[in-house]
């Protein structure tokens, strides 16, 4: 079974955000001939990252809620121009909006199992992920959604 991580999408006010966030770093990846996957780089390096690629996603925390995923296609650690050891986690830059989910603020990621992870909108995911945030945690809290 896959592993997955939570990380919070730091500055991020919605799901379109994000997405607007990463389809930005994508022309740029464009423009200078990098491959297009989104990368993400934090300080500690996932011990468990067989499970993680075995089919695992990133979920992001957008304002409290995880809203949204990305598939993780690898984990490469590194040491930056400091020597100081980092790590990119690597996503197809695809957001995928979850069923939101509250969860509370941490720093740096979580490890999060399949079994604990929210589902996917699906056929939804496009107008419940368009709906201004507040909205959306109202009919939430409602058990609307």
């Amino acid at each position: 079974m896959h592993l997955n991580l939570v990380k919070l999408a730091v500055g991020c006010d919605s799901v379109k955000d994000l997405r607007g966030w990463i389809a930005d770093r994508m022309k740029q990846a464009k423009r200078k001939g990098l491959p297009r996957h989104h990368i993400h780089i934090t300080r500690m390096t996932p011990k468990r990252d067989e499970e993680l690629l075995a089919g695992g996603s990133l979920y992001w925390v957008i304002k409290g809620e995880i809203a949204a995923r990305e598939k993780l296609i690898g984990i490469e650690p590194f040491r930056d121009s400091d020597g100081i050891g980092r790590c990119r986690i690597v996503m197809k830059p695809q957001v995928i909006a979850v069923r939101p989910r509250p969860m509370r603020p941490f720093q740096g990621w979580r490890y999060l199992s399949a079994a604990d992870a929210p589902p996917d909108l699906g056929s939804n995911a496009a107008s419940v992920a368009a709906m201004p945030e507040p909205l959306r945690r109202e009919l939430r809290d409602l058990g609307l959604l």
